[in-house]
């Protein structure tokens, strides 16, 4: 597994009012962050960076940018920790190499098993019907 080292050049941070309750601290102060990661500008590998663009993930846009909101905590220090950690995890999902998968045919046993099984349940159902004289 590859380490990801992120510059703190390549993050945008900017800082919005939070939603939801907390009184007049949430009309007050700016402690929601906007984090922004633009991918094709970074300095991730290629490999990575295709794989990131290829997610069908909300969270990235048509022009290739991540965006995450953290709101989570009161202070804006742990927002943007919380912000980081989000992004490090969305980055940490694309190092592992997707595994491939390989077709295989099922033993002659087992389809014998599987049709047996069916033969049985059909003439179990077959029971259920109106009893004819």
């Amino acid at each position: 597994m590859s380490k990801i080292i992120l510059r703190e050049e390549e993050i945008d941070f900017s800082a919005i009012r939070a939603q939801g309750s907390g009184g007049q601290n949430v009309n007050k102060v700016s402690t929601a962050l906007h984090l922004r990661f633009d991918i094709r500008a970074s300095s991730l590998p290629d490999i990575y960076k295709q794989r990131l663009l290829a997610l069908n993930d909300s969270r990235i846009t048509k022009e290739g940018v991540v965006v995450i909101k953290a709101q989570q905590h009161r202070s804006q220090d742990k927002n943007r920790e919380e912000g980081i950690a989000r992004l490090l995890a969305l980055l940490e999902s694309v190092t592992h190499e997707p595994v491939i998968r390989r077709a295989t045919k099922p033993t002659r046993a087992s389809q014998r098993r599987r049709m047996d099984g069916k033969t049985l349940r059909g003439e179990i159902k077959s029971l259920r019907g109106k009893i004819v004289d």
